[in-house]
């Protein structure tokens, strides 16, 4: 490799109150701070499905800590928004406090609303979406049908939402319960060929179950606007240095896999069920419990099976520089808990989830 695979982040915010309760102004936000951009797009700042969140999104970048900055800036530019409407950004991938969400005043999401009733109406989650180039649909393909035994381990480096409407709901990403909801969302067999991958979302939209290919919300998928492979597994992420350290995982994720496909090494048989079940089991205990490993699909320690992806991917983050960065960042991650177990811990503290958004806002812009 001559040099490293460019990589994005987008991520999704809850708007929150001086109590720490959802707010819907997010397009208030953004008319009053002239960052709005219907054509969304990289650097944008712009609302997402419910008026109680917004989206940043970086350039693609080459170097981690480019990327790391712009998270921060993304961050920074959100909340600048919302101080004109007297809201708080908190990187929060459920509200910790009870809410009912308000769907954005766009035809598209009112009809998403209509279509898909309860799912569309409880869809307040934030997530983190990461992108990263590939040559094209070939090279791209090759990757999916490779990275997919590892992304519940990074779902699992990612988890941040214990809570939901007032409740601990024993889970440490309840955001991957409630996103599977979608009829669409999840992991995926191997495709084999782009000709198969595109052929696949065309049935899935000539369903007409979902609205269009832009539902088609596969863990990993071919971007339908940029040239990338995009992750969406994760939970936004409390701190900005996890969501670094996702990223620079994806990207190591991207580069093994193809990799392998450019040397002919077969795609790894892993059934759709078992997929899902590991998914299921990253959400359910995140860094606290055992995560199924890929390496022999049987259960082993959360720290284990990271450092089996690490290991995986060591290679291509040594290449790309990136892996005393991983290393340093995974450190913080085993030192806090990650996000939901944070969330936790504040919460036994002072027994108060308004304290909890509080105490998130905070960290959201360390």
């Amino acid at each position: 490799m001559t040099k490293p695979r460019t990589m994005g982040v987008e991520e999704e915010f809850l708007l929150v109150g001086p109590d720490g309760s959802p707010v819907a102004k997010a397009q208030e936000a953004l008319d009053a701070s002239g960052h709005d951009n219907h054509d969304g797009g990289t650097g944008a700042l712009e609302p997402e499905f419910m008026e109680e969140q917004l989206e940043t999104a970086t350039h693609p970048r080459a170097s981690l800590s480019d990327l790391a900055a712009e998270i921060r800036a993304g961050r920074a530019r959100a909340q600048e928004a919302v101080d004109r409407v007297d809201a708080r950004v908190a990187a929060l991938a459920t509200s910790p406090v009870p809410f009912t969400g308000t769907t954005v005043s766009r035809l598209r999401y009112q009809k998403a609303r209509h279509v898909f009733g309860m799912t569309a109406r409880e869809q307040l989650t934030s997530g983190c979406h990461v992108h990263v180039g590939v040559e094209d649909d070939t090279e791209g393909v090759a990757v999916i049908d490779r990275i997919g035994p590892w992304l519940a381990t990074v779902l699992a480096l990612s988890t941040n939402s214990p809570f939901w409407q007032g409740s601990d709901t024993d889970y440490a990403s309840y955001r991957s319960q409630v996103w599977t909801r979608w009829p669409t969302a999840g992991p995926t067999r191997a495709f084999g060929s782009p000709e198969e991958y595109h052929a696949a979302v065309a049935a899935l939209v000539a369903t007409d179950t979902v609205l269009d290919q832009n539902m088609v919300f596969f863990d990993a998928r071919l971007s339908p606007t940029y040239p990338t492979v995009e992750v969406r597994v994760m939970d936004v992420c409390l701190d900005p240095d996890t969501t670094t350290l996702v990223a620079a995982l994806v990207r190591g994720l991207v580069e093994t896999a193809a990799r392998e496909a450019a040397e002919g090494v077969t795609a790894p048989s892993a059934p759709p069920e078992l997929l899902r079940t590991a998914a299921w089991r990253a959400g359910r205990s995140g860094l606290e419990g055992d995560l199924v490993s890929p390496r022999t699909w049987r259960p082993a320690g959360a720290h284990d099976v990271v450092g089996q992806l690490v290991d995986h991917v060591r290679e291509a983050l040594r290449d790309a520089d990136d892996l005393d960065a991983v290393t340093e960042l995974l450190g913080k991650v085993w030192s806090t808990g990650g996000g939901a177990a944070q969330q936790r811990a504040w919460f036994a503290e002072a027994g108060d989830l308004h304290g909890v958004v509080e105490r998130a806002v905070e960290i959201t812009h360390s």
